[in-house]
């Protein structure tokens, strides 16, 4: 059994417009608090970002101990509530999806050269606005597989080369294990799903103030506190299980 110091996760806006990309947003710096809290290290890889602050995509790893709870995250994410855009006072249904890929120690996973292809690009902020005169970021597609990675969290292509590297390997590893497990779809495919609104782990609520973890069959209060990462309440339940 593969040690596990580290996993990737990716976040994605689904249903519901740009509600679903600023829940998205909020979504990560939920984890990245909690990060804090575990004295985790997180390093973004790639993301995309809306021109008002919210996350089409964001592509991130996490590193340190116990890190592997995290994979209980995987999923939909429904968010009820009003947007701030919203005149009426309408409450509206977005979604998220969290996709978690366990990154063992040492992945021995052997990549031909000849079965990549290497695109540069330039680094963007929000709104697209270049942050890169030159074109650091780095994506890589995986012929064989299909699968396609970026990253530009680096200053320098190599560097950004070497981590889109690392995170093909954990896609390669994953789809690897899915297979051997004789499983018909892509772990990661089941995890996100179509982020259809039907298609939840967890609803937070926030004008009844409550998260609702749809698995375990149980709420949780205080959604100002969850979202400003103090996930302990439920993740030792997961620890439980």
């Amino acid at each position: 059994m593969e040690e596990i110091t580290s996993v990737i996760m990716e976040i994605r806006a689904g249903a519901g417009g740009e509600e679903a990309a600023l829940f998205a947003a909020e979504l990560f710096r939920m984890y990245q608090k909690y990060s804090l809290r575990k004295n985790w290290q997180l390093t973004v890889l790639n993301s995309n970002q809306t021109t008002i602050g919210g996350t089409k995509e964001i592509i991130f790893e996490v590193n340190g101990l116990d890190v592997e709870i995290l994979k209980n995250e995987a999923g939909v994410h429904r968010v009820q509530r009003i947007p701030k855009t919203e005149k009426t006072g309408r409450v509206h249904t977005s979604t998220a999806s969290v996709a978690v890929l366990a990154k063992p120690k040492n992945i021995n996973i052997q990549i031909n050269p000849r079965d990549l292809e290497i695109e540069f690009f330039r680094s963007s902020g929000p709104g697209g606005q270049n942050v890169n005169k030159v074109e650091t970021g780095v994506r890589l597609i995986h012929k064989p597989s299909g699968l396609v990675v970026a990253c530009q969290s680096e200053r320098s292509q190599f560097k950004n080369r070497e981590k889109a590297l690392e995170l093909l390997k954990a896609r390669l590893f994953d789809l690897n294990w899915t297979v051997a497990q004789g499983k018909i779809s892509e772990e990661r495919r089941q995890q996100i799903g179509t982020a259809d609104r039907s298609e939840k782990i967890k609803t937070y609520n926030f004008p009844q103030d409550r998260l609702t973890d749809h698995r375990l069959k149980k709420n949780f209060h205080n959604l100002e506190k969850i979202m400003d990462g103090e996930l302990d309440q439920i993740f030792k339940i997961y620890e439980q299980k």
